[in-house]
């Protein structure tokens, strides 16, 4: 008789477990692929927003807190200074991709109504979440460093609360951290209506400037049916709006213009009608507006101003205008869209009064040739082929402008990422010991 087979041999003989597949990360992979490719077309994070070109005496640096979170510091700055058709093309992507990627699933593996939904709930909860954070979340600034001493740093538009719509609770002093973060000297409360929160901000000055950023004391108002910034309004101007502090009163703007070394300086802010002002500019025999913004944070001044880049400054040249920034900022976002600088030898040192009177005097006196405006390099935005292809223009933007040490960072929290979560799946998959 034959003999059975014995257990071991019919064990031995047994099919092989099939080799478990290697999962390609391929989202680390792309973007490890994109860091590489656009170093070789890396260019400067900040440029001159008259001439495009590059600004040698300055240079924009983070924090060692802004470099460990590069990722996150990086991406939250790219979505703060979108134009709002940039905003709007972005989401439009999101919602896009993600129905592609739905249904590319549904293809391959079954689903529900009641998933889908989930799945949709949970994209614009994200989408939620991200705005939030770019709006309300205290993070570390991008801020502009110069190696010349003589050149002040400043910016002529920002609110506190004590503007009517200025953030609830933010403060002169949120103000002056917020300014000193983006690397500013001087800044100009100009709130709507109200003094309190500049002249809360002159009072907590340090003695004199160069000792941290000062702030200095403007007002948001009317003049003509336009939107402008007056300088020094409740201080060296009284009685120039008035009494509900909304409007900028001609005849007493014409009078305190007389004699031309002491008149107010008006600054035309943007969004504006600009074809109004040329009605409203100061001239040899009248007073008005000294210069006009060509870079504005809010997102609809981001719109005009990069819009209509092209016919600011020729206002600006045409009617012999400093070109200024301002942030506008309410207190929402924690990235600066543009620095004005001027060249003031001896500023450090000045009090106040003295300093912010010798920068109204630039302004007025050098109008066109006064200053020099740095602003943060944007994606392209200027027609709608551009803002239509938002998504990639500024994802490209976003990683052209990165610096080594940035791309660095980047990579170890991508494979990080990578490596954290293999050693999750192996310990998911790990059998549990047996006694």
């Amino acid at each position: 008789m034959a003999r059975p087979k014995s257990r071991d041999r019919a064990h031995d003989t047994a099919p092989a477990a099939p080799a478990r597949r290697i999962r390609i990360p391929w989202v680390a992979v792309g973007l490890t692929i994109a860091l590489f490719v656009t170093a070789a077309f890396a260019v400067s994070p900040i440029r001159d927003a008259a001439t495009f070109g590059t600004v040698d005496e300055m240079r924009l640096a983070g924090s060692g807190a802004y470099l460990v979170m590069a990722p996150i510091s990086t991406t939250l700055d790219a979505i703060t200074l979108l134009t709002v058709g940039q905003h709007i093309s972005v989401m439009l992507w999101a919602i896009g991709i993600f129905a592609v990627i739905r249904v590319w699933r549904a293809r391959r593996r079954t689903t529900s109504l009641t998933r889908e939904a989930i799945a949709a709930v949970l994209l614009l909860l994200g989408i939620f979440v991200v705005y939030a954070a770019v709006a309300f979340l205290p993070r570390p600034m991008a801020h502009l460093v110069s190696s010349d001493g003589n050149v002040l740093v400043a910016d002529f538009h920002s609110h506190t609360k004590y503007s009517h719509d200025g953030r609830a609770g933010w403060t002169e002093d949120d103000v002056r951290r917020w300014y000193r973060g983006a690397g500013f000297d001087v800044a100009y409360i100009t709130d709507h209506r109200t003094f309190e929160g500049a002249e809360r901000g002159v009072a907590s000055n340090a003695s004199q400037a160069g000792e941290g950023t000062m702030l200095f004391q403007g007002l948001e108002a009317f003049y003509k049916g336009e939107h402008v910034n007056v300088l020094s309004a409740g201080r060296r101007f009284l009685g120039l709006t008035n009494d509900a502090l909304t409007e900028v009163d001609p005849e007493a703007l014409a009078l305190t213009s007389m004699i031309p070394a002491t008149a107010p300086t008006l600054i035309e802010t943007v969004p504006g009608k600009l074809d109004q002002v040329p009605h409203i500019a100061a001239t040899d025999t009248s007073a008005g507006v000294t210069a006009i913004e060509i870079v504005d944070g809010a997102p609809r001044g981001l719109s005009q101003t990069r819009g209509e880049r092209a016919r600011i400054i020729h206002l600006a040249d045409s009617l012999d205008l400093a070109l200024v920034t301002g942030s506008d900022n309410h207190g929402y976002g924690y990235a600066a869209a543009g620095w004005t600088l001027l060249r003031i030898p001896g500023w450090r040192g000045m009090r106040t009064d003295s300093l912010s009177s010798r920068i109204e005097q630039v302004l007025r006196i050098g109008r066109r040739e006064a200053t020099r405006v740095v602003e943060r390099r944007p994606a392209p935005a200027n027609n709608a082929f551009q803002i239509a292809l938002a998504a990639p223009l500024v994802l490209w933007n976003l990683f052209v402008t990165l610096s080594a040490d940035e791309r660095v960072t980047w990579l170890l929290w991508i494979w990080g990422f990578v490596l954290l979560r293999a050693i999750l799946r192996r310990a998911r998959l790990q059998p549990s010991a047996t006694t």
